[in-house]
């Protein structure tokens, strides 16, 4: 049978649209003096709370798995003072507890749900992997690795639908950027032009494996360009470049330009998990890190360039070791959940 029209080759085929327009490149975030100390007393609240988990955890106070945000803080509070708490959505793998505090959460509700106790913020019942506050837009603490992105991406879709005006925060690691959901919901995001930022915190070693090892492009900001989202990396050590960051992400969701992916190079201090000896990198490497790159002490320099004392850091630094020893006192002795409280948050109505 002859043939109608003439057969297309590749050479007819018209050349797709590339994703031409991009973010501007991030600026410095310009801190004054006063944003600058509540940035710091953020991130040494993180810390000093972290440290205390793990000494909680050493003595037997919490159970199951605890991972620790130590060395990552300047990521949570760069991104998430930027966002409107209650307004705007944060989700999040299972290392979770940075982010909580960075929203504003009372350390005393999150020490509490790490010892498993009714007073802890979801009674006790989800301990350090499963923490929400629907108060606060707070989401999870998820420990599926990845399954956090196809839902923060549903709160964009939500934020969407309802005209609320909202952006999601969705963060996963360099080892989840390795999840197929991911993709699906990268797919899914941007032919909605849904209002999400998806945060990848690249602390180099997933669960134990470096990057380059594992990942067939390290560069994980590019990562949403054959979906024509994209990215931007970013020092994750330094909280004003990470705020400058966010609000250059912000501006581009908020606008109506859809989803965008930030790549926060970052580095975590201690093992994935308390029971991680962390024995596939050196001491020497880790302590690189603490010596010249460490988030807190940068801005702590900065703050002493801004005529912060020494001595007014240190009376910082105690204000906020009262906070945690306090959080953990409480934790410590309230009463842990009635047993009937199982049966309880099962389902949202009765059936």
């Amino acid at each position: 049978m002859a043939r109608s029209a003439k057969a297309k080759t590749a050479a007819d085929a018209v050349p797709l649209t590339p994703n031409r327009e991009r973010p501007k490149q991030p600026e410095r975030f310009r801190a004054s003096k006063e944003q600058l100390l509540d940035f710091y007393k953020q991130m040494l609240l993180i810390r000093r709370f972290e440290e205390r988990a793990g000494q909680l955890y050493g003595l037997g106070l919490i159970g199951g798995f605890c991972h620790l945000y130590i060395g990552q803080e300047a990521v949570a509070v760069g991104l998430q003072s930027a966002m409107t708490v209650g307004k705007d959505s944060v989700i999040t793998g299972y290392r979770d507890h940075g982010h909580m505090l960075a929203y504003g959460i009372d350390p005393k509700v999150i020490m509490a749900e790490l010892t498993g106790r009714a007073a802890g913020i979801s009674k006790g019942k989800g301990g350090s992997m499963h923490m929400f506050s629907v108060e606060h837009g707070f989401y999870g603490g998820h420990g599926i690795v990845g399954a956090q992105v196809a839902l923060g991406t549903g709160l964009a879709f939500k934020h969407q639908y309802s005209g609320d005006g909202g952006v999601n925060l969705a963060y996963f690691g360099d080892g989840a950027a390795n999840q197929g959901q991911v993709y699906e919901s990268f797919n899914m995001a941007k032919l909605w032009n849904l209002p999400v930022i998806y945060a990848i915190e690249n602390n180099h070693y997933a669960m134990g494996t470096s990057v380059e090892r594992s990942a067939s492009e390290p560069d994980f900001y590019r990562r949403g360009e054959s979906f024509q989202i994209p990215g931007l990396q970013v020092d994750g050590m330094d909280v004003l470049a990470v705020r400058g960051a966010a609000e250059t992400a912000l501006e581009w969701t908020r606008s109506g330009k859809g989803p965008i992916i930030l790549e926060l190079k970052t580095y975590r201090y201690r093992g994935h998990s308390m029971s991680d000896p962390a024995k596939y990198r050196s001491r020497e490497e880790v302590q690189d890190y603490r010596e010249h790159r460490d988030p807190i002490d940068r801005a702590a320099k900065e703050l002493e360039g801004l005529g912060v004392s020494a001595d007014e850091l240190k009376a910082i630094d105690k204000e906020i070791k009262d906070i945690v020893v306090e959080a953990a006192k409480f934790a410590e002795e309230a009463p842990e959940p009635h047993a009937a409280e199982l049966a309880t948050d099962v389902l949202v109505e009765s059936y």
